[in-house]
């Protein structure tokens, strides 16, 4: 769990404890699915409330006047994406809760309102179905619908107590969506810490891709989970279009919502449902920066059809079925510009398994030369697994023929349940990678014939020397023999006396100048 930066965060992470008797995901989907309605409310209403600002009109109150109305609901779908009635604000429906009033009915209304409000839309693709993940037949909501009723009304409630500050703050929406999402991959176990990269590793990630970069002008992500990853990239330069694809539905919503709490417009982002691998989203597309952190060696079809797909065909070889870790890496390679980078988080094995995999490293590093560098970095870092991993870097357009090695194997701050790549060490890692020189113990930058030398395996400690020698302090040493001498002299000593006094002779092994 990350841990509190302040008592905000940890009351918000308490209102969430409200879900207690949920499933880790499920608790997720409706504490954050809530705090978005509540997001979408107060954005709509601050953005009618500006747009009519000199002419003194305020949404709830004149929205119901006949001249105003349409114009009201045209500006928000053209501005913002969708509508809302007043009557279906998050605020209004809080204050029919606080009277004790059934507002189930009002808020399921609210949310298909939200969607509804987008269809024609530019902003349809971003928008629709987002809600579904909320479940009112849920069994842990209440077995009666009076019992559902109330337990909601009280969650909004709590959550209406909440003081979000709109602009900055530790307490802005989308710090309290990513505070709210890392927690509950921390708590959710291998399933749920699967779709989302701490924030650290996302870090070094995200400045990998972008050095030299003040503006991207379009960042992708074939397995993007939660979004987190993508966002990251903002935080170091200026993008343009986030791309992103992402098979599991719930995970998905999660996505979409996470990017207009960001503030991301709804022309600014295209993310996806469905197989990355199977039914490719993007494939007319190329991008100028990629990360991802794909399943580890998750299985795959391998079908022989995909022999002739585009992204796999110069290889003329696929990777086995029982691990999709080189078809996630093809992928990524046929999607990438002839000028970008990309960095993939990938399991250590991808470094040495033999088979159609040496094959296939092979040919990156030999026969196109992209693969950039190799990083290893500490166990214990993700959610859910305790597997360390790598992160490959690749470029298509290299003026060198070597592979930078760096060994970050040891670059963590001990903490619980997961390690921490604390700021210096992610600031070592960066300054490394953009030094490309030797570094000992630590950065190795290997040329090609050396790699054809190991057959193509990468594993790092071929290349990086971590070998340390025990430093002997030899009068400390000293010291020690002669206080075991003296133990071993006190021994004999007792022996012999035991021996006087059982009326036997001594032992031959003991000393004769002891008598």
């Amino acid at each position: 769990m990350e841990k509190y930066q302040n008592n905000y965060e940890m009351d918000l992470w308490n209102w969430a404890d409200e879900f207690r008797n949920f499933e880790n995901r499920e608790a997720m989907n409706y504490s954050l699915s809530f705090i978005f309605y509540r997001f979408l409310s107060e954005k709509l209403e601050t953005f009618i409330n500006n747009e009519f600002k000199a002419k003194g009109i305020e949404f709830t109150i004149d929205y119901y006047d006949k001249d105003l109305k349409e114009l009201m609901e045209s500006r928000a779908r053209t501005g913002i994406g969708y509508f809302l009635e007043p009557d279906y604000l998050f605020k209004e429906i809080v204050i029919k809760a606080k009277e004790g009033r059934y507002i189930l009915d009002d808020l399921k209304k609210a949310l298909k309102y939200i969607e509804s409000s987008a269809k024609g839309q530019k902003s349809e693709k971003a928008l629709i179905n987002i809600f579904e993940n909320i479940k009112f037949d849920s069994k842990n909501i209440g077995k009666t619908d009076l019992d559902k009723n109330s337990t909601i009304s009280h969650i909004l409630i709590r959550l209406s107590t909440v003081k979000f500050n709109v602009e900055n703050g530790n307490n802005t929406f989308d710090h309290i969506f990513k505070y709210l999402i890392a927690n509950f991959a921390a708590s959710g176990g291998r399933k749920d810490g699967a779709f989302y990269t701490p924030q650290n590793v996302s870090q070094i990630l995200a400045k990998i891709v972008t050095i030299g970069k003040d503006e991207i002008n379009s960042v992708y992500d074939p397995t993007c989970g939660s979004g987190s990853l993508l966002l990251k990239v903002s935080e170091e330069a200026r993008v343009e279009k986030y791309y992103g694809q992402e098979i599991n539905s719930e995970i998905y919503n999660l996505a979409r919502m996470n990017m207009i709490i960001h503030n991301v417009h709804y022309e600014n982002f295209d993310i996806k449902l469905g197989n990355t691998l199977e039914n490719p989203q993007h494939l007319d597309k190329k991008f100028d920066a990629i990360l991802a952190f794909p399943p580890f060696s998750l299985k795959w079809s391998s079908a022989k059809d995909f022999v002739g797909d585009e992204r796999f065909r110069s290889y003329n070889k696929l990777g086995p079925s029982t691990k999709s870790d080189f078809a996630f890496i093809q992928h990524m390679i046929y999607q990438l510009d002839e000028n970008g980078t990309m960095a993939v988080i990938m399991p250590r094995g991808v470094l040495f398994r033999g088979g159609t995999e040496k094959k296939i490293r092979k040919y990156l590093i030999e026969e196109k030369n992209y693969l950039d560098s190799v990083i290893g970095l500490p166990a214990n870092i993700f959610y859910g697994t305790g597997s360390s991993a790598v992160i490959l870097v690749f470029k298509k357009s290299r003026d060198n023929n070597d592979i930078l090695f760096i060994d970050a194997s040891k670059s963590f701050e001990k903490s619980r349940p997961q390690n921490i790549i604390g700021k210096d060490n992610i600031n070592r890692i960066i300054e490394s990678y953009m030094a490309r020189t030797d570094i000992d113990k630590f950065a190795y930058v290997a040329r090609l014939d050396k790699v054809r030398k190991n057959e193509y395996n990468l594993n790092i400690p071929r290349y990086v020397d971590i070998f340390e020698e025990e430093s002997i302090d030899k009068d400390k040493l000293i010291e020690e023999l002669k206080n075991i001498e003296k133990e071993v002299r006190k021994l004999d000593e007792d022996i012999v006396m035991c021996c006087n006094e059982l009326g036997v002779g001594k032992p031959i092994f003991i000393n004769d100048n002891i008598v």
